[in-house]
């Protein structure tokens, strides 16, 4: 009886957001039955970020190989899954299709990449991978499915601090989508099947308009921290526009200060004036 309510447990469990999982009573006891450990992954997802990934040389859906260096320049969503799972990876990919649509609507179309990459190194093929995003309706949704070998998938996934190990039913792994900047940094991790958007929108938002670009001219900078500061999350349609109102109390705060201020100078140039009169 303790085993099977360990086993129902964990069954109900990897459908939580991750940060759950981290807390649930005998999640240790459930990962040495299942060879995972979700406290461990969790540290290692979270002892990730902030550090540099190395280029990795990997595999497109059309059999080019592509580099991780080809990313630079922009954020990337990288999210790794494999191609045979049945529920929980394909619950995940649609709904960061959906979280990720609301972001590029918010942000621009071109403002960030997405990338699947597949770590089922067997089966986890070019192939494979247009199979399984054509199931989950992002064949055309401009997201690059990446395989690559044994090694590859090993080191790359240590970096991103993902854990995953074979089980009876596939694969246990964290369920997860890292952030990483234009510099190829891990900015942050995402956790969960489903998640609340700004999880996801608000660090792309801070990548994308909260940083200065190379190149970047003084009024291209301006015109970003006029988004950043003016683009909002509105939960009742869960999804983000650009609040005017926001931009209309600044200018008319600054509208106020600068005739306050053009008063005060009129008055003490006036002054003045009677003072040498």
């Amino acid at each position: 009886m303790r085993f099977l309510a360990a086993l129902l447990l964990f069954t109900f469990s990897v459908a939580l957001p991750y940060p759950v999982l981290a807390d649930v009573a005998g999640a240790d006891e459930i990962g040495s039955i299942k060879n995972f450990q979700y406290k461990t992954a969790l540290q290692s997802s979270q002892s990730a970020i902030g550090s540099k990934l190395d280029n990795y040389l990997l595999t497109d859906h059309k059999g080019r190989s592509v580099r991780l260096s080809d990313f630079s320049g922009k954020p990337l969503v990288l999210s790794l899954i494999y191609t045979s799972c049945y529920h929980i990876c394909p619950m995940t990919t649609r709904h960061l299709k959906k979280v990720v649509e609301k972001a590029r609507e918010a942000l621009g179309k071109n403002s960030f990449s997405v990338a699947l990459v597949g770590f089922d190194v067997q089966f986890d093929n070019p192939q494979a991978m247009i199979s399984y995003a054509k199931k989950q309706g992002v064949e055309n949704a401009d997201w690059f499915l990446l395989s690559a070998d044994s090694d590859t998938i090993d080191a790359l996934s240590k970096q991103l601090g993902f854990m995953f190990f074979t089980s009876p039913n596939g694969f246990d792994h964290i369920v997860q989508a890292s952030v990483i900047d234009a510099e190829g940094v891990l900015y942050t991790q995402v956790y969960g099947e489903v998640f609340e958007t700004p999880l996801l929108v608000e660090p792309l938002k801070d990548l994308v308009l909260g940083r200065p670009k190379p190149g970047q001219t003084l009024l291209d900078e301006l015109v970003d921290k006029v988004r950043f500061f003016c683009t909002t999350y509105d939960p009742s349609r869960d999804g983000y526009h650009f609040d005017y109102s926001l931009f209309i109390g600044v200018a008319i705060g600054a509208t106020i200060i600068l005739l306050g201020l053009t008063f005060v100078v009129i008055e003490l140039l006036k002054g003045r004036r009677l003072k040498n009169s």
